[in-house]
């Protein structure tokens, strides 16, 4: 239960920071949170990158099933005190305009692709266990994605905090299936480019 209830923390304060301040706020959320529960959950605070360590093979189906609940979980409740509590709403409007649907997802797929693949090369890979840097390369692998092409899909990079937006209105529903889509290709795309380049990392 110690590792649910972190994931749901950690996402609860990653979907604030973007709801909140944007990319930038995202980034040092994620950066913050994955220092302090790394060692209990393994930091994830992202259905796609759950989706990419169990690919690599260092989680179970169940318990991939039970991160999601508590990281959506955690989304959700974040939305609410944004708008509830603090009164922050976005315009309701679509992030992405008609005609840049087909960039919004490959903005997506890249972003959450190079999120996944650091958290998986500097948070369980055997050559670099014991490393102090994983929170700062992760932290900063958000924050240049949402510089470089934030822009084109918003920024999610996370199925979850699509979820929390949409429910903010930073993001509208109608194109939610852009960030689970391009998330979750993103990370699978990542878990099996781990799995090529370390074989005999089990």
């Amino acid at each position: 239960m110690k590792k649910y209830l972190t994931e749901f923390i950690g996402t609860f304060f990653l979907v604030m920071g973007a709801a909140l301040a944007g990319g930038l706020g995202a980034a040092l959320s994620l950066m913050i949170m994955v220092y302090a529960g790394g060692h209990i959950s393994g930091g994830h605070y992202n259905p796609a990158v759950t989706l990419a360590v169990w690919i690599r093979g260092r989680t179970t189906v169940p318990e991939m099933f039970a991160y999601w609940a508590f990281q959506i979980a955690g989304a959700i409740v974040a939305a609410l005190v944004v708008t509830m509590i603090f009164e922050f709403e976005g315009a309701g409007s679509c992030a992405v305009a008609d005609d840049g649907i087909i960039k919004a997802v490959i903005a997506e797929i890249i972003g959450t692709f190079a999120l996944a693949y650091v958290v998986l090369n500097v948070a369980t890979a055997k050559g670099t266990t014991g490393n102090s840097f994983y929170g700062l390369a992760i932290g900063g692998t958000v924050l240049t994605m949402a510089t470089v092409i934030g822009k084109y899909s918003g920024g999610g990079f996370n199925p979850a905090v699509g979820i929390g937006l949409c429910i903010q209105k930073t993001f509208c529903w109608e194109q939610i299936w852009i960030y689970v889509l391009g998330g979750f290709a993103g990370a699978a795309l990542a878990g099996l480019v781990f799995k090529y380049n370390n074989p005999g990392d089990k």
